[in-house]
């Protein structure tokens, strides 16, 4: 079957200022070559009911035509340790660890040892073909041996595997013991053989849950990749007896095990890192590749510590998966040097090959110290990162009723073609637990504009980056100078990137928020800032920035909440900061707090619209609503949905943190029955009605003061963008967006 043609890439980084560098990495199939210009885009949505497609080519020295060619990427996380000496001196030794294999049956898999698949040599404890423990050698003649316990691995049971070589006696040993038995299921066993074979020490390092595979790009690259977790792992420099491997499994080093072990790794030490520590004499440190998850109850858990940072001797694991991916590692194909004067804003290199054509977003931020404007949009990269290369075509039966979240077109075939780009935070691993982490460095198929709205139908589709280019549009229009900042920028500078900002406006689905993008908000509005959330489902999922991984975010969806997969027991804790994972809500910040709503229902056919209420009229908020009916409908139109309350949207609850002084300026009305309350609504197990019958599901148009002089406007809704440009901007939603704009000024 003929390769899907292809022309795409990502950018490194996605926000930059003057005189920084973007790394621009092109892949292509079928093309010899491809076009390249820079463009900032305006306005993403392609439905002709509203303003077309809109971009502005920008003079730049990248702009020309280029080589194409075929990148790879090399999916899987594991353990890499540093080169020593002490490596290549081995005769006899022992591997063992604890592990809880996930997929024993999926085909050879390393779990440590040092193993060149291009040279067929070394040694390495893994499990076989058939799903059992074994020992593989390869000598330097080309011959290897597998010696396997013969007993296949139960999966996700925890199970001590250890493997050693005698080289006086010959004798190589296997052995399995699992933790638990249960009557008439083989869960240990003991292999016994002696062999002529003397493995070779290959041009390979020492690695944990793949094997070495060579080199791409002068990278290295691993096969056989584990799945499940891995807990104490050892080597000895000696041939271990059962009770000196039992020994082994101790915290601490035992002093007469001392002068024989090489490697005695804690992989619960250091969780926020990407460093294996080796605590013995050696140090033979590791580090992480790929992004395995850490933070995971390991082999001794007892259940009475859920937090892994108040009992690291019992998360003592990591979890390796065979499609893990953090940085493609794709070769640059030219770079940016961003020039002096380049407008703030949301960029993308656009490439164009027969027939084919792929935009490459980034962002411009003003240069360091010399803001352009008075109003800061916050570019969603967060949640862009979150639904990454999310597809309906990776949905199970089960979950195809959210198939209008996306269109099923070009990019979803793409998506579908290439799983070794990675998927998003709403899908699982290959061997069924959850995905908890995301990058920005791997091409993100969806985060790109002319990602259509499904325009014969009422109900369009058209989320996150696409939808937000319809505010970039209405701000340009109307001529408001705006500067744009990133939620990476934001964790990373917090409180100091917003006070140069008289006013700071969110995108249309800003979900996916850190402690210190949180403490930063807060700390804008409560100082004297003013903040409209201009979409709906914000502030909703807990995360935390990789400190060394740059451009990885973590989530653990732990807790109520809605979901499409849930943390293992005892896992709800992210390994970066030790915070609750899940909702912030579950942590005691409701999204009410920060904008005065909170999410309340999701439904993906058509969007309604917005009433006033008697607090409208409050004198208070009289700036919001001039020019503006008493009975008219707000928001009875707009290119998602046809209306501007619709797909995820929010309401205030002074119970969750609406503050006493906030004022419910509307609320919308007449939605369909796919409209149901969010999980964490419901309560205990009340049935749960659809509207229009009930009358909790519903969004509301929110304004409230602080204390200290600063203001936030919600308007609650991922729909209301998409209504900013009905009848050439002239209609009721872009008058009180530009009212309440102007009097934040």
């Amino acid at each position: 079957m003929a390769a899907l043609p292809c022309l795409t890439g990502y950018a490194d980084p996605w926000s930059a200022r003057a005189g920084d560098e973007v790394r621009f990495m092109v892949s292509a199939e079928g093309p010899a070559s491809y076009e390249v210009e820079i463009v900032r885009l305006v306005h993403g949505d392609l439905n002709p009911a509203g303003p077309g497609f809109k971009e502005v080519p920008v003079e730049s020295a990248v702009n020309g035509r280029y080589a194409a060619r075929r990148q790879e990427t090399y999916p899987g996380s594991c353990v890499v340790v540093r080169e020593s000496r002490l490596l290549d001196s081995i005769a006899s030794f022992t591997l063992q660890a604890l592990i809880w294999p996930t997929t024993p049956r999926k085909g050879p898999q390393t779990i440590l040892g040092r193993w060149s698949a291009i040279e067929a040599k070394g040694y390495a404890l893994m499990i076989d073909a058939m799903g059992c423990v074994a020992l593989r050698l390869g000598a330097d003649a080309g011959a290897v041996a597998t010696f396997s316990s013969g007993v296949p691995l139960l999966p996700r049971k925890w199970t001590l595997v250890a493997a050693s070589f005698d080289a006086e006696s010959r004798t190589v040993t296997v052995l399995q013991e699992g933790l638990a038995r249960y009557p008439g299921v083989a869960t240990a066993a003991v292999a016994h053989e002696v062999t002529a074979l003397t493995p070779a020490f290959p041009a390979a390092p020492f690695t944990m849950a793949a094997a070495f595979a060579g080199e791409a790009r002068g990278r290295p690259v691993f096969a056989e990749h584990y799945n499940g977790k891995i807990d104490r792992p050892r080597l000895a420099g000696a041939a271990l007896d059962r009770a000196a491997i039992m020994a082994a499994r101790a915290d601490a080093l035992p002093p007469d095990l001392a002068p024989t072990m090489l490697g005695w790794w804690d992989l619960g030490e250091g969780m926020a890192s990407l460093a294996v520590s080796d605590r013995s004499p050696h140090r033979l440190d590791g580090r992480l590749i790929n992004l395995p998850t850490r933070a995971v109850t390991g082999h001794n858990w007892t259940g009475d510590t859920l937090r892994a940072q108040d009992a690291p001797e019992e998360y003592g694991a990591i979890h390796f998966h065979d499609d893990d991916l953090y940085d493609a590692c794709w070769e640059p194909d030219f770079r940016l040097a961003v020039p002096p004067g380049m407008k703030s804003g949301v960029y993308a290199a656009r490439l164009r090959a027969e027939g084919l054509e792929d935009y490459v977003p980034f962002f411009v931020r003003p240069a360091l110290g010399k803001p352009t404007a008075r109003i800061a949009y916050l570019a969603e990269t967060a949640t862009y990162m979150a639904y990454a290369n999310f597809n309906v075509l990776n949905l199970s039966d089960a979950e195809r009723w959210v198939s209008r979240l996306l269109v099923f077109e070009r990019a979803n075939l793409i998506m579908h073609a290439h799983p070794e780009w990675g998927r998003s935070l709403y899908d699982s691993h290959s061997d069924g637990s959850g995905i908890t982490w995301s990058s920005r460095l791997r091409p993100t198929v969806n985060m790109r504009p002319k990602q259509n709205s499904s325009f014969g139908l009422a109900g369009s589709s058209l989320r996150e980056f696409a939808a937000d280019t319809h505010l970039l549009d209405w701000l340009e229009t109307k001529g408001f100078a705006v500067d744009v900042i990133t939620d990476e920028d934001l964790d990373r500078e917090g409180l100091e990137l917003l006070k140069p900002y008289r006013v700071l406006l969110t995108g249309t689905h800003p979900e996916y928020t850190s402690t210190r993008m949180w403490d930063a908000l807060e700390a804008y509005t409560a100082g004297g800032g003013r903040m409209m959330y201009m979409g709906g489902n914000g502030f909703y999922w807990r995360i935390a920035f990789h400190p060394e991984a740059l451009g990885a975010i973590e989530l653990r969806r732990a807790g109520p909440g809605s979901r499409t997969w849930i943390t293992e027991a005892g896992e709800d804790y992210q390994s970066l900061d030790g915070g609750l994972g899940g909702l912030w809500r579950n942590s005691g910040r409701a999204p009410q707090r920060l904008a005065g709503v909170g999410f309340v229902t999701m439904g993906f056919d058509i969007a309604s619209y917005f009433r006033r209420l008697p607090e409208s009229h409050d004198p208070r908020v009289g700036f919001a609503f001039a020019g503006i009916g008493p009975d008219e409908p707000i928001g009875s139109f707009g290119l998602i949905g046809g209306g501007a309350a619709g797909l995820e949207f929010d309401k205030a609850n002074p119970a969750l943190g609406t503050p006493p002084n906030a004022l419910t300026l509307a609320r919308s009305e007449n939605h369909t029955e796919s409209y149901l309350l969010a999980l964490e609504e419901t309560g205990a197990m009340p049935p749960n009605v659809a509207a229009p019958e009930n009358p909790a599901i519903h969004a509301d148009i929110v304004f409230f003061t602080t204390a200290g002089g600063g203001a936030v406007f919600s308007f609650s809704s991922q729909c209301w963008c998409g209504s900013l440009s009905h009848n050439g901007y002239a209609n009721n939603v872009s008058l009180l967006t530009e009212n309440v704009l102007r009097h934040f000024l």
